[in-house]
């Protein structure tokens, strides 16, 4: 798989009764495009643990220093599709490279910034690549891995951006009081330049610019009705769980009494559960998808209210947290590999809305849970806006689930 006139079409293995099995091992390209996702889950999220100093030295508010993290959202939810619909006709392994291109440049500027209307529109810039990279990504893994893997192949390269909540973010919280705010985004621009190399040499091509691509047919998957619900999973999934996390410094400072200088080892312990979600996920997604997203939206509800009703006692708020990653994020790989599904022809616009969706929760979520830091409840209000939203979840996912039931019954696939 890393040679650079193969196709992205895994050979299908198959079993007993002429069944396509989940093979043993998944092809090194899923890894380096989770590495590429790593950078991005890390720059996504890295401000969250910068929000005071970056406040201290643009002199604006810590809930406006916030913005950071939605309008990296926004630019997410319109960079997707948009980039999606304009690279069609270029191979994937070009898309992606051009994307960490902007990503580095993108990551210089913010570094340099001195004004926060720069450093917004650097972060709004930035996300646009990163949009294109992730729903590329996602449709390179699929095809690779085969349908009876996508979901494992999904946890994997989603699972980079869960290992930067591990690594990323806290090793960015640490430099970032090391060497100033600024450092950690100059080290993000090297790594993204790097990365360049890698995705050029594995990613595989598959000859998109020598075929003909219809807007329109792709267009035609917005009519799939278990799209949307698979798309309004995403966005009230991620809406609850990273709208809180968003403001879950001020909550373990201010509320549970934790040093400032714990904080980025309890964001370790959020990634930390949060990458394990991601891999077992994927499994059981390939097995049980819609049990799966079931079973971990009611969870991650009653790991918010624990969190809302226990919050003023550090050691339980440190092991809810870890718990919120685990249980919060899981069902991301199945409900991508749903939406590609779902959308029929047309699998990079499902996969690209698939990243708008997640990334509009997380732009309201995290505006709201903002809102909430700044009103009555004060640092609990993040944590109640969150668990409200994470309970909508459960209405697509059992729509999605039931009406899966009754179509072998009817004869559709």
């Amino acid at each position: 798989m890393s040679t650079r006139g193969e196709t992205l079409h895994a050979p299908a293995d198959l079993g007993a009764g002429g069944r396509e099995r989940s093979p043993a091992r998944l092809p090194l390209v899923i890894y380096v495009l989770a590495l590429g996702t790593f950078l991005m889950g890390t720059t996504e999220f890295v401000v969250a643990g910068l929000l005071p100093e970056i406040s201290g030295d643009v002199q604006v508010s810590v809930a406006q220093a916030g913005l950071l993290i939605t309008v990296f959202a926004v630019g997410m939810i319109v960079g997707a599709p948009l980039m999606a619909m304009l690279t069609l006709r270029l191979p994937a392994r070009l898309t992606l490279v051009l994307a960490l291109g902007v990503f580095a440049a993108g990551h210089v500027v913010v570094a340099l910034g001195s004004s926060f209307a720069l450093l917004l529109a650097a972060r709004f810039l930035t996300a646009l690549a990163t949009g294109a990279f992730w729903a590329v990504a996602n449709v390179v893994a699929t095809r690779v891995a085969g349908p009876a893997a996508s979901s494992r192949a999904l946890g994997v390269v989603g699972s980079g951006a869960m290992l930067a909540n591990v690594i990323g973010v806290p090793l960015g919280a640490f430099a970032g009081q090391l060497t100033g705010w600024r450092g950690p985004f100059w080290a993000l621009a090297v790594l993204g330049a790097a990365a360049m190399g890698l995705i050029a040499r594995y990613v595989p091509h598959d000859g998109a610019g020598d075929r003909a691509v219809s807007i329109r047919s792709e267009l035609s998957a917005l009519r799939s009705g278990r799209l949307w619900l698979a798309l309004a999973a995403c966005a009230t999934t991620n809406g609850g769980v990273l709208g809180t996390y968003s403001y879950i410094a001020p909550l373990l400072t201010d509320h549970a009494g934790l040093a400032a200088g714990l904080v980025p080892l309890v964001l370790v312990g959020f990634g930390a559960g949060a990458l394990v979600g991601f891999l077992v996920g994927g499994r059981l997604g390939d097995v049980r998808p819609y049990a799966t997203t079931i079973t971990a939206a009611a969870s991650t509800t009653v790991i918010l209210l624990a969190i809302c009703l226990l919050s003023g006692y550090a050691a339980p708020t440190i092991v809810l947290v870890a718990l919120l990653g685990l249980f919060g994020l899981g069902a991301n790989p199945v409900l991508i590999s749903l939406a590609v599904r779902f959308a029929g022809r047309a699998p990079t616009l499902g996969s690209a809305l698939t990243v708008s969706a997640f990334n509009l929760g997380t732009a309201v979520g995290s505006w709201i849970a903002g809102l909430a830091l700044d009103s009555a409840p004060g640092a609990t209000g993040p944590a109640v806006v969150g668990t409200a939203v994470a309970a909508l979840t459960l209405i697509p996912t059992t729509v999605i689930a039931l009406t899966q039931r009754r179509r072998p019954a009817l004869g559709l696939p």
